[in-house]
């Protein structure tokens, strides 16, 4: 039986079945490439003089010795660090000669190859843009294929994204491996993604799976000790060996050793083949931090693969170098029927029973906080600089400068974006590197609204947007004529394209103040003492800002007492009550003493005999004569990780791997109520034990009062304080409500759509592998009820039990693994975090319609600039004029995604630019080009109202920056005229649209209308007058 088993497996092994069970010759595509992470355990400069440069010099000298070579690129900062600091002027030549060839091939054409669980849409699509502008501008190709082979788990809104950026087909790998393992069997890793719901087959994308090998070259080799196939070895850090001679460099291929390596290869090439559905082989040659000595790679494969071909009848294949495009062109030209796999995602990612990939959700959450408060600051500064360059185009802000410190804030903000980046799984350099790059960039940013604001205009009043001359300029009786007052003056931006109604907090040294608006009038406003100073006070006011609008307010401070009769009246003072703590240990009868603190839209009871949130009530609904009330109960959680491999599996920066239950995480509760009239505050601390003076965590929540029929009525606001923890803890704030969720939970996918995600029971690690990402939103519901939880950094998320939801905020952990000490990445991150959630409760159909847009106002709440700190009035009678720029405002339905001048210097029209590239043009930045992307936030049958198709007049729209004339829809990231894109069509075996069944192509009309659908994302070059 032995041997009839063999002999069966055997002829498994050396046969390949076609779609007609006909014996064909396996075709391989041999793509070479380099895997090089822009971070994870060495910082850029490290990679850059290790290797990095070494891989695009010795390449491009490589492939242009012999004319049969090929080499996919990837990721884009190091190219182009290498483009503008390292390549001779023959190696710019010789790079675009191989473009031209065909032979050098940009892949994904991003900045860096993103992560896909824990990166914010906005983000992603930024990244992507920086490097295909650059692409483009400087070669004028655009790439048209993705590899997308690194990233923890795939997403559903990435296919959608390289769909739109004009992409033919995607690639990726890492995967779940008992769902890989079953996909291989039934030769199902390649299909049509249709990843939206809402636009179904429009922006459906060609998807092929890497097999169990992944991107790297088999290393074993059955005849050596050494690995195989990578005859450079192994890079070395921090310098390149001066004699060339590296770690691990595979046996070079001769005539002893010719033979082996074939057979080696052709065995991997044939076990490869029987997973997929043709006999084309897509075979990565290449892995992480290769081809830094091409010149001994190609040596050695040119021989070996001239001797299969050469052997081809004896081995049934032939192989070739290829790019990514050569592979998925022969797939094409099948024209094979494949199967379509709807809007499911493949999150989470584990590699094996113990190994679920889901603590990166959650590791480095500083960084995670600091890399979407860049994104922020980095959009508001965008539209604002473009308001300043309509108003004054020849304002004292030099254009190149401000243009500038843009650049370097989008350098960043993409960078970190890498898989192992945002992720929080480098080593503690690298995320300095990127902390370093995020808080330079910031900088910057600041330096340029500065700059804006502080600098002279002009001369000309007629057109100042500080002082328009259409507003008669008045003047206000105040705090007080005797002039014993300080005066701080504070700017406000509003960076969305919606009017908001909502408050903000900025941090003063004076126990009272008043604060003016742009017309004079004094504007509701609580002051009260602060809970991290002792000498500080938190002042809140109320601000009304249009779409993209900025008003100026005026704190003032009295230094003597203050008439109530005057503006003070308008102020109130909170005071802070404090409630005894309370010992769990002492809990028995608990939900007698109930304190409720109420606003327009909840009423909140919490326990003074636990000192916890006990319960919230829907008043909106109550008007209605319906109850809606749930128990609720939140409090902090930790998981305790095993750090010691010999015990059983461990939790590192990647992996989460609980011990066993969380357990709480803490023995006694104090609190403080704030009762106000802007917010009342419930302030929670909780003590690691009784006897502790110093709290291991806080919760602040703050209940918005006055907001009756406004957004801001309907958020909690909760702000957390978190750590330094414990070794080997990993800390939740778990929410336990009244519910009946059944543990089924909805988590975003990038911030772009909602995912349901059921509870699903394992033989092992079923806690682990019930962790989703949370990147802007999640919530639990039933029949009746949703309470969501919106974010302004991700986070991962589960539902483990009825009516529960959990957030892990923070881990700290160490592990004697050898590999994550080598590399520094036991991820022992001592930080206090400091993030943010807003709650909602409310029924599921008035919370749909709201929550979306009440996501996006937490990512960029208003931008609060202090242009001056208290000091004496200048003059006795300050001037007010109102408002000074016109509000931009979209439906609620639609979301301004981006406003900017990216600053290129490539003709929209293609064939010029090509012209203006081959014959050496002088080639200007285009300062007038404004890139505009408009989202539509709902989806198909999401709301009764807000799902439908909506029209816009971008002219009427953009009135107030100024007067658009001209307007052309560009691809997602704006190198293809929309016109000009077609993409590849792949048939699939669901039963194809008629013409007249298919949704119609709706361009922009002459008269600058343009109808946006459920989920769209539209881009557009605007030029104004």
């Amino acid at each position: 039986m032995a041997i009839m088993f063999l002999s069966f497996f055997l002829g498994l092994l050396f046969m390949t079945v076609s779609e007609n069970d006909a014996v064909e010759k396996i075709q391989a595509f041999v793509i070479p490439h380099s895997h090089m992470d822009v971070g994870w355990v060495y910082t850029v400069q490290e990679s850059m003089h290790a290797y990095a440069s070494n891989v695009y010099s010795s390449v491009v000298e490589e492939l242009s010795r012999v004319k049969s070579r090929k080499f996919i690129a990837v990721e884009q900062e190091f190219f182009r660090l290498w483009w503008v600091n390292v390549a001779s002027d023959w190696h710019k030549k010789q790079v675009r000669q191989l473009l031209h060839e065909g032979r050098l091939e940009f892949i994904i054409g991003g900045q860096v190859m993103h992560d896909e669980a824990v990166t914010d849409v906005d983000d992603a699509i930024l990244q992507l843009t920086e490097g295909h502008g650059f692409l483009y501008e400087t070669f004028g190709v655009r790439p048209r294929f993705a590899w997308h082979v690194d990233p923890f788990g795939a997403s559903a809104t990435t296919p959608i994204l390289f769909a739109l950026a004009g992409f033919d087909a995607h690639l990726i790998s890492r995967i779940d491996y008992d769902l890989k393992d079953d996909m291989q069997k039934n030769k199902k890793l390649q299909f049509v993604w249709r990843g939206s719901p809402s636009l179904k087959e429009k922006q459906e994308i060609f998807t092929h799976t890497m097999d169990q090998f992944s991107y790297c070259t088999p290393s074993y080799l059955p005849f050596s000790n050494r690995s195989g196939f990578y005859w450079n070895g192994v890079a070395l850090f921090p310098d390149p060996p001066k004699d060339g001679i590296y770690p691990n460099m595979s046996l070079p291929v001769t005539k002893e050793t010719v033979e082996l390596y074939a057979q080696t290869m052709v065995d991997n090439i044939r076990m490869r083949a029987q997973w997929f559905r043709t006999s084309h082989v897509l075979w990565p040659w290449g892995c992480d931090k290769q081809f830094y000595n091409a010149s001994v790679q190609f040596m050695n494969m040119d021989v070996l693969m001239n001797y299969i071909n050469a052997h081809s009848d004896k081995y049934g294949v032939a192989v070739q170098y290829a790019t990514l495009k050569d592979y998925f062109q022969m797939l094409h030209q099948t024209n094979l029927s494949w199967d379509v796999r709807e809007n499911q995602d493949f999150l989470p990612y584990s590699t094996e029973p113990f190994q679920a990939w889901t603590g990166f959700y959650g590791s480095r959450n500083v960084l995670k906080g600091v890399a979407r408060r860049a994104s922020s600051l980095l959009y508001a500064a965008e539209s604002l600089f473009i308001r300043y360059r309509i108003s004054y185009p020849e304002g004292p802000v030099q254009r190149e400068w401000a243009l500038d410190k843009l650049k370097a804030l989008r350098w960043a903000v993409s960078e970190v974006q890498h898989h192992d980046g945002i992720t929080g799984t480098e080593s503690p350099k690298v995320a300095d590197m990127y902390m370093e790059h995020l808080m330079q960039g910031m900088m910057g940013a600041e330096e340029l609204l500065a700059a804006i604001f502080l600098l002279p205009q002009t001369i000309e009043p007629s057109n100042d947007i500080h002082h328009p001359s259409q507003t008669r300029p008045t003047t206000v009786k105040t705090v007080s004529d005797s002039g014993n007052v300080l005066e701080q003056h504070i700017i406000v931006y509003n960076p969305l394209a919606w009017n908001i109604s909502t408050y903000i907090n900025i941090s003063v040294p004076y126990a009272m103040a008043v604060v003016l608006d742009d017309d004079g009038k004094a504007v509701p406003a609580q002051i009260q003492q602060s809970m991290e100073s002792s000498t500080d006070y938190d002042l809140f006011f109320v601000v009304e800002l249009g779409g993209l609008q900025y008003r100026k307010y005026i704190v003032q401070f009295p230094q003597s007492h203050c008439d109530t009769g005057s503006a003070c009246g308008v102020t109130h003072v909170a005071r802070v009550v404090k409630f005894k703590k309370k010992n769990v240990s002492q809990w028995t009868r608990t939900g007698r003493k109930l304190l409720p603190v109420l606003n327009e839209c909840y009423k909140l009871m919490f326990d003074q005999e636990t000192n916890l949130l006990h319960s919230i009530t829907d008043r909106q609904v109550l008007l209605q004569r319906k109850k809606m009330r749930v128990r609720v109960q939140q409090d902090f959680w930790e998981y305790e990780a095993n750090g010691d491999i010999h015990s059983g599996p461990i939790s590192d920066n990647y992996i989460f791997t609980a011990n066993g239950s969380a357990i709480p995480a803490y023995k006694s509760v104090a609190m403080e109520i704030v009762p106000g009239k802007i917010v009342s505050e419930i302030r929670q601390y909780f003590y690691r034990e009784e006897e502790d003076k110093n709290h291991t965590y806080s919760v602040v929540t703050r209940v918005p009062v006055g907001f009756q029929g406004r957004l801001a009525c309907f958020r909690l606001e909760q702000s957390y304080k978190v750590g330094p923890l414990e070794v080997n803890r990993e800390t939740v704030f778990r929410t336990r409500s009244s519910l009946q969720n059944n543990k089924t939970l909805f988590t975003d996918n990038n911030g772009y759509q909602m995912m349901k995600r059921t509870f699903k029971s394992f033989v092992n690690n079923t806690v682990s592998r019930n962790y989703y990402p949370m990147v802007r939103a999640a919530y639990i519901e039933d029949d009746s009820s949703r309470l969501v939880f919106l974010s302004e950094r991700a986070h991962g998320v589960a539902s483990l039990s009825q009516g529960q939801l959990e957030v892990m905020l923070h881990r700290r952990l160490w592990n004697n693994q050898e590999w994550n000490l080598g590399y520094n990445l036991t991820l022992n991150d001592s930080s206090v975090v400091r993030p943010v959630l807003w709650m909602m409760f409310g029924s599921p159909a008035a919370i749909s319609s709201i929550y979306q847009q009440e996501a996006l106002e937490l990512q960029h709440r208003p931008v609060v600039m202090p242009i001056d700190q208290p000091q004496k009035p200048l003059n006795q009678r300050e001037k007010f004029n109102g408002p000074s720029v016109q509000p931009v405002v979209l439906p609620q339905n639609l979301h301004m995604q981006t406003l900017s001048i990216p600053g290129w210097n490539y003709s929209p029209d293609h064939t010029q630019h090509i012209h203006n590239l081959s014959s050496g043009a002088e080639r200007k930045i285009d300062f007038d080009r404004i890139l505009l992307r408009i989202t539509h936030l709902y989806e198909l049958g999401e709301d009764p109202v807000l799902s439908q198709p909506i029209t816009i007049n971008l002219k009427e729209v953009m009135r107030g920056i100024g007067e658009v004339t001209e307007v052309q829809e560009r691809s997602l990231t704006g190198t293809w005229d929309i016109s000009d894109l077609q993409r590849w069509s792949w048939k699939t075996n669901e039963r194809v649209l008629k013409e007249e069944e298919a949704d119609a192509f709706s361009g922009v009309c002459q008269d600058f209308n343009v109808t946006i659908h459920p989920k769209e994302i539209r881009t557009f070059f605007i030029y104004f007058k």
